[in-house]
């Protein structure tokens, strides 16, 4: 009798996880059918998976330079582009073939999101509602418009961080329940202050605002100020203090953790053009308010994508609402008012926060490098999922059956929408195999505005340079335009170089860091590097630091030379604010551990 009773809920376990999982699995169809989708970010991420396992294969495993930028003159991307998502990738290009990592780290995502929401909604909801809502977040409009059209890898995984944030943060269910009276608040927790902030959730809350920075910045932004709203939420809907103590031992051990990239990241804005993400008018946020249009004609890609992101914006927030009205109508509100409450916030605030009238609210830090309001949408998918499945949510077998089937009916529309609307073939030239058969060439590819060197223009950087070249003018500008294009080209011909030389293999020591040059010069000079200047270069020539450098219009390195034999060594260096956020990391790790056995210690005290 016992085993008969426990086969069926262990089946019911499984059976949810699997229901969400597969839900993934016909969210990325498209992709299997199709291929990668080239959105607006695609390039920039799959060269980023390339250079990472590059960095791996060479002994480097926290990179800071990229190689293939600029041509093969590099930018220091990886100081700014946190890790977490680019590792991943590259670990899967490592164990599958390239082509197919762009589905496979899609469907991973698509899964994590589902599942998390699933969680969360499992705090106050039955297995049937809850997997119900961890598919619909799946398909929720910014989910796949993130995937399909923009291909932002990184910022989609933030789907799957802010769902565990709340579930962390929100009330949790009590064994004798699942749903609680929707018209009540929850009183205070019982028990100390202590044992209510520190009951288990700190030490998995900092792992998640670490995640978050560590996979998309502005994801990063999003989990400390929704973490900030929410406990001063449930402040007042509990009056308990317990949430606040916390989201700030969350958020304080979290950015600790994450000091190794955060540090390194915010100290060394100075040395690039950083603010040129935020300065092009397409990336500011009064000109990305809901449904605007600008009257400037170059913008008008950028409207068409605006009018898509504003669209998604309003379906999304309206489900959410109506799910919600819905949902109180039908008495079916999950859980008590303290742990609902919140999730409704959040479509309102978000709405608000996609209209001119909340112009004053982007002046807090940070919040400029957003630069879109509608990315606000990724705290959306969990509450949207969460209330629509339980306004449809019915006990009654036939009218589910009927629920269920209408859902899946949406789903594979929203899959043929997201083929026909959202889905960017890719170009002959900017398909995996074409990008990894560029990068294995070392032709390189163009640069990032945003990682250029302050006071260099990247449009003057030459394809085809030789490693070094050796002119008398340390300003001689190297490469010239051809009939057809305008991009710079160099060759042998042209005469700019007195003599060129190749780098060769520092024993021991990774190219992508380290170069090495054994040159002997017809005459004194400079060798200009086809590398681009950044302070963490260490340069030696003949054993002797080179402390001042000549500057160029295109950022590389010239180096001056005597005549003769000539060893020159470039090596990256660890810099103060990098051994900074090492410390500041390895400091976070006992902190949380401390706090680890601090929760343990509360946990016993109170059985």
């Amino acid at each position: 009798m016992g085993a008969e009773s426990s086969s069926p809920a262990s089946w019911t376990r499984l059976a949810g996880p699997a229901i969400v999982v597969l839900a993934a699995l016909v969210a990325i169809t498209p992709l299997l059918m199709g291929g990668a989708s080239c959105g607006h970010d695609f390039d920039f991420h799959a060269i980023s998976w390339l250079e990472t396992l590059n960095s791996w294969r060479q002994g480097v495993f926290f990179p800071h330079w990229a190689d293939a930028p600029n041509y093969g003159a590099g930018e220091p991307a990886f100081v700014f582009y946190p890790p977490l998502t680019r590792s991943v990738c590259a670990l899967l290009g490592a164990i599958l073939p390239w082509p197919s990592v762009p589905a496979a780290v899609t469907f991973l995502v698509l899964a994590g999101i589902g599942l998390a929401t699933r969680a969360l909604a499992r705090q106050a909801m039955e297995d049937g509602p809850a997997t119900l809502a961890g598919c619909v977040a799946i398909f929720s409009g910014y989910v796949l418009f993130t995937a399909y059209e923009r291909s932002d890898f990184a910022e989609l995984t933030g789907g799957i961080w802010l769902p565990v944030l709340l579930l962390l943060m929100l009330p949790r269910r009590t064994p004798e329940h699942l749903r609680g009276d929707a018209g009540s608040q929850q009183p205070a927790a019982s028990g100390s202050l202590w044992r209510n902030a520190f009951d288990g959730s700190a030490v998995p809350l900092a792992l998640v605002v670490a995640a978050a920075w560590l996979t998309n910045p502005p994801v990063g932004v999003m989990a400390c100020y929704l973490l900030a709203a929410l406990s001063l939420a449930l402040l007042l809907l509990t009056k308990s203090w317990a949430p606040i103590l916390r989201a700030a031992a969350g958020v304080a051990l979290g950015v600790g953790l994450a000091a190794i990239y955060l540090i390194p990241a915010a100290w060394e804005q100075r040395w690039v053009e950083i603010q040129r993400a935020i300065n092009d008018p397409m990336e500011k946020i009064q000109y990305n308010w809901l449904f605007a249009r600008h009257a400037d004609p170059t913008l008008a890609f950028h409207d068409s994508v605006l009018y898509q992101a504003s669209l998604i914006a309003v379906v999304m927030i309206t489900i959410t609402l109506a799910g919600l009205w819905l949902s109180w109508r039908r008495g079916s509100l999950p859980g008590k008012t303290c742990w609902w409450l919140p999730l409704a916030a959040i479509p309102v605030v978000v709405l608000f926060l996609q209209l001119p009238v909340s112009k004053f609210v982007w002046n807090l830090p940070k919040l400029q490098f957003l630069q879109f309001p509608w990315r606000w949408l990724v705290a959306v998918e969990a509450p949207m999922g969460i209330f629509f499945a339980s306004a449809v949510w019915t006990n009654h077998p036939r009218r589910r059956r009927v629920v269920v089937l209408i859902c899946v009916a949406l789903f594979l529309a929203e899959i043929w929408v997201a083929k026909r609307y959202l889905y960017t073939p890719c170009e002959p030239e900017d398909s995996v195999p074409s990008l990894l058969s560029s990068y294995r060439t070392g032709v390189g590819f163009d640069g990032s505005d945003e990682y250029t060197p302050v006071g260099a223009d990247n449009s003057l950087v030459a394809l085809g340079l030789p490693d070094a070249c050796l002119v008398t003018d340390p300003a001689t500008p190297l490469g010239a335009p051809t009939e057809d294009s305008d991009t710079l080209f160099w060759h042998p011909a042209q005469g700019s170089c007195d003599a060129t030389f190749s780098a060769k293999a520092n024993p021991g020591k990774p190219r992508v860091e380290h170069w090495l040059f054994h040159a002997m010069t017809r005459h004194a000079g400079f060798l200009v590097l086809r590398l681009r200047e950044y302070p963490a270069w260490r340069i030696q020539v003949n054993g002797q630091l080179v402390r001042s450098l000549p500057e160029r219009s295109d950022g590389l390195i010239a180096v001056p030379v005597p005549q003769g034999t000539v060893v020159l060594a470039v090596d990256w260096t660890t810099t103060t604010d990098v051994l900074a956020g090492r410390w500041v990391s390895a400091l976070s790790v006992l902190l949380l551990a401390a706090l680890v056995l601090l929760e343990k210690k509360l946990s016993r005290a109170q059985l």
